[in-house]
C-alpha cells in the first residue's frame, strides 16, 4: 500500500505535520476525483497506526510488512473507521456489486453514528485512530451534523482523514475545524508513467489517447482502459477535419456505438465527444473559437442530459458526432 505518485506537495505537507510532533487532528484531502486522494488516505492511516504501535518504519510513507500492515488490509485493525457509501442490497437481501451507480446515495447518519463506541474508549493497539470519510462530499445532512462533534471535540488521538471531491460545498462548520491538503491534476508525463506501469500492455497511441481524457486524473484514464479510446478519438478526428459532408462516418460510429455489448464504449464516448471539441477550442480565436465554443455547450447539454433520461444510443452519437463536425465548419448548423 503506497502513496500515489505525482503528489510530492501534499505527501512533503503531511510529513512535515508528523515530524512536528503537532500533527492536526482533521485534515481535507481535495482535489479533483480520480487524482490519488484516498489511496494517499489509506497510506497515511496505515502510516499512523504503524508508527503510533512503535514499527520500526522506513522513511516517508510506506509500511513494509508487519502486524499492522496485516491487520489493516485484512480490514480487521481495531483502531481503523472507513467510511464510504454502501452498496446497495438486492432483491434477495444479499448485496450488489459496488459500482458507482450499485452504491447508495449518502454516507448515512448511522454510519457516523457507529464510530461512537469506538470514540468511548482509548485506542487498541496504540495511542492513536484514524477515521477515514471517502468521501466527505457523500455525507448526508443529519451525518454531517453528527460529524461536527467529533471534529470540534476530537476524541484522544484521533485524526481525521476526509477526503473531497468539492470542498466548496461542504459545511463551513466543517471545512473551518480541518486542515486543507490539496491535490492536483497530475502533469501528463506523470500520468503516462503511472498509465504505462498499470497498462503495461497498452501501445502508446492507446496511453496517449489516455493521457489526454484522464485530464490529470489516474482514476478517470483507467476507468476508459481496454474500450480503444484511440479509435474514437481517430474517428472523432476524421469527422472534424473534413465535416463529414456525407454522414458516412457519422453513421458507422453511431451503429458501433449503438450496438449489443457496446455500453461501455458509449458511456465514454459521451464523455469524449464534449472533451473533444473543448480541446479544439483552445487552438482557436475570433469567429472559431465562438463557433467551437457554442458547439461544446451543445455536446454538453446532450451529453449530461444522456445518462439521467436513457437516451437512444445510436441517434444519441450522431447527434454528438454532428457538433463535432462543426469543427470543420464553424458557425454551421449541422
Amino acid at each position: 500500500m503506497t502513496d500515489p505518485a505525482g503528489q510530492q506537495r501534499p505527501r512533503a505537507a503531511f510529513q512535515a505535520a508528523m515530524a512536528s510532533g503537532a500533527l492536526h487532528h482533521a485534515w481535507l484531502l481535495a482535489g479533483p476525483r480520480g487524482i490519488g486522494k484516498a489511496t494517499f488516505a489509506r497510506a497515511v492511516a496505515l502510516r499512523l497506526l504503524a508508527e503510533g504501535a512503535g514499527e520500526m518504519l522506513p522513511p516517508g510513507l510506506d509500511v513494509p510488512p508487519g502486524h499492522t500492515r496485516s491487520l489493516v488490509e485484512a480490514g480487521s485493525h481495531p483502531d481503523l473507521r472507513m467510511l464510504a457509501r454502501l452498496p446497495k442490497p438486492d432483491k434477495g437481501g444479499g448485496e450488489r456489486p459496488s459500482a458507482d451507480t450499485d452504491l447508495a446515495r449518502t454516507i448515512t447518519v448511522d454510519q457516523v453514528r457507529s464510530l461512537l463506541p469506538m470514540f468511548a474508549t482509548t485506542p487498541s493497539l496504540s495511542p492513536r485512530r484514524v477515521v477515514v470519510i471517502d468521501a466527505i462530499d457523500d455525507l448526508a445532512k443529519e451525518g454531517a451534523n453528527a460529524l461536527l462533534k467529533g471534529l470540534e471535540e476530537p476524541p484522544q488521538g484521533t485524526i481525521f482523514l476526509l477526503v473531497s471531491h468539492q470542498p466548496g460545498r461542504l459545511l463551513p462548520t466543517i471545512r473551518s475545524r480541518c486542515r486543507l491538503l490539496r491535490f492536483d491534476p497530475l502533469d501528463e508525463a506523470v500520468l503516462a508513467g503511472v498509465l504505462t506501469d498499470a497498462l503495461p500492455d497498452a501501445s502508446t497511441t492507446e496511453i496517449t489517447s489516455l493521457v489526454r481524457a484522464g485530464e490529470g486524473s489516474p482514476g478517470r484514464a483507467l476507468g476508459y482502459a481496454g474500450l480503444d479510446l484511440a479509435a474514437l478519438d481517430a474517428s472523432l478526428a476524421g469527422i472534424a477535419a473534413d465535416g463529414d459532408p456525407s454522414n458516412a462516418a457519422r453513421l458507422k460510429l453511431a451503429r458501433e456505438l449503438g450496438g449489443r455489448g457496446a455500453e461501455p464504449r458509449y458511456e465514454a464516448f459521451l464523455d469524449r465527444a464534449p472533451a473533444f471539441i473543448a480541446e479544439a477550442a483552445r487552438a482557436r480565436t475570433g469567429p472559431a473559437l465562438r463557433g467551437a465554443l457554442d458547439a461544446y455547450e451543445a455536446a454538453r447539454t446532450v451529453a449530461s442530459a444522456a445518462r439521467p433520461l436513457s437516451m437512444v444510443a445510436e441517434p444519441t452519437v450522431f447527434e454528438l458526432a454532428g457538433l463535432v463536425a462543426r469543427l470543420a465548419r464553424p458557425g454551421a448548423l449541422v
